[in-house]
């Protein structure tokens, strides 16, 4: 039987309390969108009832099942060059500050927490190349891509995307890391700058494993999806993570609760580690 009747109440609070204990994501007012993200996929699928639907969530052990609902909650608009002047603050402000700081081990440390499908890290790697150029072989700027979505991670290792998605990148980089596929409609990632992204799944709300400090935090356009509470514990863990210096961005819609952690505010949406005494 087909799935017919629309979102009760125990239904959204069941599928609500699930993805904030297991994701952090905060969806308690959004009743009418998870209803609208989730109804066809039901319907697909043969479930009569959301939960229905939230018992195979619960029961499938292999946590494909898990997968698709996070696939579907989670909305990934993310575009070349988004935010622009970020890069140009990468580029212009912490990659001179971090070449002479780093020029012994010759190791740079950069994540970005909500990869989605991949244009965020690819842009970052971009930068990275251009700025480093014939001296980039020496240094290892490897950058590490993290979204708790599979299917966003899936589409950014294949790395292709169509012509408008590519339209905002500089020419000569559009040249130089995409090739053109046969139907003229879309690009491919050259080899060269998939290497330079490592991509992952991780759910942010887990304990971080890294093993090093971070010296660049891209953690743009996430904080939208959990409370107030979580957003100050993330932030926490985040400037735990990071080497004195290092830099966070944040998405310009978005601000941070520096009573959780104490980063200074250079700019609206740009946030530094205290280096503390020189």
């Amino acid at each position: 039987m087909g799935h017919t009747a629309m979102m009760s109440e125990d239904e959204f609070v069941r599928i609500s309390v699930f993805v904030k204990s297991r994701y952090g994501i905060d969806m308690s007012r959004k009743k009418v969108i998870m209803d609208g993200r989730l109804e066809n996929h039901l319907r697909r699928n043969g479930f009569s009832n959301y939960h229905e639907f939230m018992d195979a969530v619960e029961q499938d052990k292999t946590g494909e099942t898990e997968k698709a609902l996070v696939n579907l909650l989670t909305t990934n608009h993310t575009y070349f060059m988004r935010e622009f002047e970020h890069f140009e603050y990468l580029r212009q402000v912490i990659l001179p500050w971090l070449k002479e700081k780093e020029a012994a081990k010759k190791d740079l440390c950069i994540w970005c927490g909500a990869s989605s499908t991949g244009e965020e890290p690819y842009t970052v790697a971009m930068v990275l190349l251009d700025f480093f150029g014939l001296e980039h072989k020496e240094w290892d700027t490897k950058v590490l891509a993290t979204d708790v979505s599979t299917g966003v991670l899936k589409r950014a290792v294949e790395g292709i995307y169509n012509k408008d998605e590519v339209k905002e990148l500089p020419e000569q980089w559009k040249r130089r890391f995409f090739r053109a596929l046969p139907d003229g409609e879309r690009y491919k990632v050259v080899t060269e700058l998939k290497n330079e992204v490592v991509f992952r799944q991780f759910n942010l709300m887990d304990p971080f494993p890294f093993k090093r400090k971070m010296h660049v935090v891209f953690l743009r356009n996430v904080m939208i999806y959990f409370d107030n509470v979580t957003k100050r514990e993330l932030i926490r863990k985040i400037y735990d993570v990071m080497e004195p210096g290092g830099y966070l961005f944040v998405g310009q819609t978005e601000t941070i609760d520096r009573n959780a952690a104490p980063f200074q505010m250079l700019q609206p949406s740009i946030f530094r580690k205290w280096e503390g005494m020189k």
